[in-house]
Order: structure tokens, then C-alpha cells, then sequence
């Protein structure tokens, strides 16, 4: 496994390759790696000829100076990690690398997709995500590029950020990886405690429940059924809860059966924030 701190040592490395229509697999992180990342890691390492995984906590996407800061740093753990799977190459830059002169974001136009959700509590999130996700590909140049379905408005938003860009990649979308009580597997679980952890079987619980619902009550009332899963629940605070269109994204009051359609969800246990999100098609 190569770690490379610079773009100029991971440009030298890639140069051979480039030349060879080498498939090359890439998966973003912010670290603090867990098995959701390895898996997204290993699906790469299946698909193409060397696989790439970058960390770098990226700091335009944080809305709050305490969020950066609290964001779990594991490098030394994440290096052991990635030495025992499949993955041949490591990109660590530092923020000057990425950012040279100014850390700031630029400004995106993602149709829309921006402002629902996440985008509503989270003002210049996305900017900040499309930032550094184009500087990254272009710096990797990947063949394909593969992200998880819990963070699926983001996943949409990348789309859209290739769709409107010339970036030559293809986005992979995987599968949810969960804990045993079906918690969405992140970064951020590291800060619950065990009884938060335990209790947060409560998200996915809600979601599935909206699912088996769907097409059996109105709208209204599974949005209500949602909301009231959480009024006696101490450990969690409710952000929101919404069904919107996949495509879209927007809240959607009425379904249509030639559309598909997603539950989203976001819960504060104490500062840790929590999201997650399932099909309501499949």
C-alpha cells in the first residue's frame, strides 16, 4: 500500500497507469474508518485495478467551528485498516494542499437539490461538498467513485456536480452498512455512548416501520407515526423527518406510482448528529 501526502507524488505514481486505461477505484473519506468504509473499499477493489481511498477532513463542510474541531482524527488506526484490505493507494493532504491559498468553497448550482433537507440546517454544506470533492477528482482522476446510500442526498448531489462538470467518473452508490440493532454505520457513532448506541436502533426501527406503512395509511398520518416515535424518546431530538422523491428531493404529499420515493431522517443524541435514509420502492 502507497501513502502519498502531495499531488505531485500521487500524479508521479499514477503516470505509468494513466497510460494503460488502468480502472481506477476511488473512495473519498473523512477517516476514522469503520466498516462501512471497507466495504465500500472492497466493492472497489473488486471492480477495478487499483483502488484509492483519500483522508482528509474537509473543513468548508462544517457549519460549526466545534463540529471540525470534535470530528475524530484515527489516522495512525485508519492506516491499519486500509493495510489489511484491498486497497493499494493512500492520499492524506493536508488542508494547504487542497486549499492552497484560501480555504473557502466555491458556489454550485445543484438544481435545487441543495436546499432540501440537510441543505435547510446546514447552510453552504453542499458548496463546501462539491469543493472538495471536485478538487479531489481531479486529482485522482478516478474511473469510478464510490459512496454509501446513507448519505444519499449527497450521493445525488455528486451526480448532479458530474452531470454539470466535465469530470470524466462514474458514481457507484452502495448499500447502507449497519450495526447489529440497524444503526447506519458513521464516524460519528464513535462519540454515542453504549446506551445512546443501543437506543438508536430507534432510526432505522422508524424508517422500516414508514416503509410498511406506505400505501396503507395517508401521508399525513405515517409523517405523524414518525414524529411520535421520538416525543418519549430522552436520548434523541428529532431534526426532521421527511418522504421526499429520489430524484428531486423534494417533500412529496401525495405518490405516484411511476415515481420512487425516499424516508429520510436526522436525530441529535446531546451534539452528535445522526441521518439516515431507505428506499420506500424496493
Amino acid at each position: 500500500m502507497k501513502v502519498f501526502k502531495t499531488k505531485k507524488e500521487l500524479n508521479l505514481y499514477f503516470k505509468e497507469f494513466r497510460s494503460k486505461n488502468t480502472k481506477i477505484g476511488f473512495v473519498p473519506t473523512m477517516g476514522a474508518l469503520h466498516k462501512g468504509h471497507l466495504s465500500l473499499l472492497e466493492k472497489s477493489s473488486k471492480e477495478n485495478d487499483i483502488t484509492v481511498a483519500s483522508i482528509f477532513v474537509n473543513p468548508t463542510q462544517f457549519n460549526k467551528k466545534e463540529d471540525l474541531e470534535n470530528y475524530p482524527r484515527t489516522l495512525e488506526n485508519d492506516l491499519n485498516l486500509l493495510k489489511n484490505i484491498a486497497c493499494d493507494v493512500v492520499f492524506i493532504p493536508s488542508v494547504e494542499e487542497i486549499y492552497t491559498t484560501t480555504i473557502s468553497s466555491g458556489q454550485f448550482d445543484f438544481d435545487g437539490l441543495e436546499n432540501e433537507m440537510e441543505g435547510k440546517y446546514r447552510k453552504g454544506h453542499f458548496n463546501g461538498v462539491g469543493t472538495v470533492v471536485k478538487k479531489l477528482f481531479e486529482i485522482v482522476l478516478p474511473t469510478y467513485a464510490y459512496f454509501g446510500e446513507k448519505d444519499f442526498q449527497q450521493l445525488q448531489i455528486i451526480r448532479k456536480l458530474v452531470k454539470k462538470t466535465t469530470l470524466d467518473v462514474t458514481i457507484v452508490c452502495c448499500d447502507t452498512y449497519r450495526e447489529n440493532n440497524g444503526l447506519a454505520m458513521s464516524s460519528r457513532n464513535a462519540r454515542l455512548t453504549s446506551q445512546e448506541k443501543e437506543a438508536a436502533a430507534i432510526i432505522y426501527q422508524t424508517l422500516n416501520g414508514v416503509k410498511d406503512k406506505l400505501g396503507k395509511l395517508p401521508l399525513d398520518a405515517i409523517h405523524k407515526w414518525a414524529l411520535e416515535q421520538f416525543e418519549n424518546q430522552p436520548l434523541f431530538e428529532l431534526e426532521y423527518f421527511t418522504i421526499a422523491d429520489e430524484e428531486t428531493l423534494k417533500n412529496v404529499t401525495n405518490i405516484s406510482p411511476k415515481k420512487t420515493y425516499r424516508a429520510f431522517i436526522a436525530v441529535y443524541a446531546r451534539e452528535v448528529r445522526l441521518i439516515d435514509t431507505i428506499s420506500l420502492n424496493s
